[in-house]
C-alpha cells in the first residue's frame, strides 16, 4: 500500500540509490546517501588510480602513529614465511592476505583496530581469530566476487585492482585497502568454490548501471554526505557525480571517515533529512 518511500544508502548502498534514481524514481519520495556516490560513465581503472595513493598515505600515517609496529609487521611476515601461522578455519596465512587488513584503515577506528591485532603475539588465539575475522571476505563472499563490478558502469573490470597495483606496495610492511585480487580465490578456502564465477564476472562486459539523462532531470529530493578524506570512495569522482544529479544537495565534510553513518548516525541522518527537505 506504499506508493513512494524514502531510502538511505551507505557506501555500496549509495550506488544502489543512484541506480534506483536512474530507473525507478517514481517510487521514491526522497533519497539519502552517505559515502556512496558512484562514478558515472568512467572505467573502473579511474577508481583505483585515485584510491591507491590514498591507501599509501594511510599506511604512512599509520606508521607515524605506531612506529614500533613496523618491526612487529616484519616479524609477522617472517613467521608467515616459515609457514607457522595457520588460521582457525585451517587456512595457511599468506603475507598478501595479512596485508589486506589495511582495509580497516578507511574507518574512523581502523588504525586502532589494526594496531591492536599487530600488537598481539602471532601464535596467540587472539591474533589468529582477529586476522581471520579482520576483513570479512569469508563471511561475505559476495564482497569479493562482485566488488569491482559495482564500479563497472558499462565496461569490463578485468581485475582492475590487480593491474593497477602500484610498485610502492611491493614493500611488505605496507597494507592494501578495499581491493580484490584473483589470488584471493586461492588463499581463502571459503572463496575457492567461487573462483570460476569471479573470473567470469571480471571479464564480463557490464551494461550501464545508471541513466545519465534521467539523473539530469531528476525531481526526487536527494541529499548526499561526501567524506573529503574517504579512502574507498573518491571525493573528486563523488563531486563529479553530484553535479550530474539534478535536485541533489551535497554535504562535503572532513569530520568523518567512510563509516560516518556508523560513527555518528543520528547527526548525519538529521543533516541529510534537513538538506533534502530544505
Amino acid at each position: 500500500g506504499i506508493d513512494r518511500w524514502s531510502i538511505l544508502g551507505e557506501s555500496f548502498g549509495g550506488f544502489c540509490v543512484v541506480t534506483y534514481l536512474s530507473f525507478f524514481p517514481e517510487a521514491l519520495r526522497e533519497a539519502f546517501m552517505s559515502g556512496g556516490l558512484p562514478p558515472i560513465a568512467r572505467p573502473t581503472d579511474d577508481v583505483y588510480r585515485r584510491t591507491y595513493p590514498r591507501v599509501l598515505d594511510r599506511c604512512r600515517r599509520y606508521y607515524d602513529r605506531y612506529p614500533d609496529d613496523r618491526e612487529r609487521v616484519l616479524e609477522i611476515h617472517r613467521r608467515i614465511g616459515e609457514g607457522s601461522i595457520v588460521l582457525p578455519a585451517g587456512d595457511q596465512l599468506t603475507s598478501r592476505r595479512f596485508r589486506q587488513l589495511g582495509l580497516m584503515l578507511g574507518m574512523s577506528d581502523g588504525a586502532e583496530r589494526l594496531h591492536a591485532i599487530v600488537e598481539l603475539a602471532p601464535d596467540s588465539p587472539a591474533f589468529l581469530h582477529d586476522v581471520d575475522a579482520g576483513v570479512g571476505f569469508s563471511r561475505n563472499p559476495l564482497f569479493a566476487v562482485i566488488h569491482e563490478a559495482c564500479y563497472a558502469d558499462g565496461c569490463v573490470t578485468g581485475w582492475s585492482a590487480e593491474r593497477l597495483l602500484p610498485a610502492e606496495l611491493d614493500d611488505p610492511v605496507l597494507f592494501t585497502g578495499e581491493h580484490v585480487y584473483p589470488w584471493m580465490f586461492e588463499d581463502y578456502a571459503s572463496l575457492r568454490p567461487l573462483r570460476e564465477a569471479a573470473e567470469l564476472l571480471a571479464n564480463h562486459s557490464w551494461p550501464r548501471l545508471y541513466d545519465e539523462d534521467r539523473l539530469a532531470v531528476n525531481d526526487v529530493p536527494v541529499a548526499a554526505a561526501i567524506y573529503a578524506d574517504d579512502m574507498y570512495v573518491d571525493r573528486a569522482l563523488s563531486e563529479e557525480t553530484a553535479g550530474r544529479i539534478r535536485n541533489l544537495r551535497g554535504w562535503l565534510t572532513n569530520e568523518y571517515e567512510h563509516n560516518g553513518l556508523h560513527a555518528d548516525g543520528g547527526r548525519i541522518l538529521d543533516r541529510l533529512i534537513a538538506l533534502a527537505r530544505g
